[in-house]
């Protein structure tokens, strides 16, 4: 097969492997951790110092990645930039892979929580959007689920 991303690959040292994840500046923290827990069946750990349970949640995934991170305002960080709460720029929307659809939209329905849903049959693909505690809209893709 001649693809130019495998050509790519062989000229190229430096690339990006994969999306480490997003931080979401959160207004209270105990409801969106609980959000991501008990809709998404994510876990949430300590973040490392100099982050405390007063600041910072960090949400894993079924691998133990930290996909998620969840930082109230007063959480130190390395880069600050004014984050006041509405809509995110240019930054439309996060999307994770996901199983179980009919689990996660009867948690979804269960809380009264308003979400649409989309398929694209020609790649077998279903799909949930909702918006997560903070405003951020999740793209919530089952691939032959």
């Amino acid at each position: 097969m001649n693809s130019p991303f495998l050509q790519f690959e062989t000229r190229v040292r430096a690339r990006v492997v994969a999306l480490d994840h997003f931080c979401v500046v959160a207004a209270d923290l105990d409801r969106s951790e609980a959000f991501y827990r008990d809709v998404l069946s994510l876990e949430s750990c300590p973040a490392p110092a100099p982050l405390t349970r007063e600041t910072a949640r960090w949400i894993y995934d079924h691998e133990e990645r930290p996909i998620i991170h969840l930082n109230a305002k007063s959480a130190p960080r390395a880069m600050d930039r004014d984050m006041t709460k509405g809509p995110t720029g240019a930054l439309h929307h996060i999307a994770l892979r996901c199983e179980g659809f009919d689990d996660i939209r009867d948690r979804l329905e269960d809380r009264g929580l308003t979400y649409e849903s989309n398929l694209i049959q020609s790649i077998g693909l279903r799909q949930i959007f909702v918006h997560d505690p903070d405003g951020v809209l999740l793209e919530l893709n089952f691939f032959e689920d």
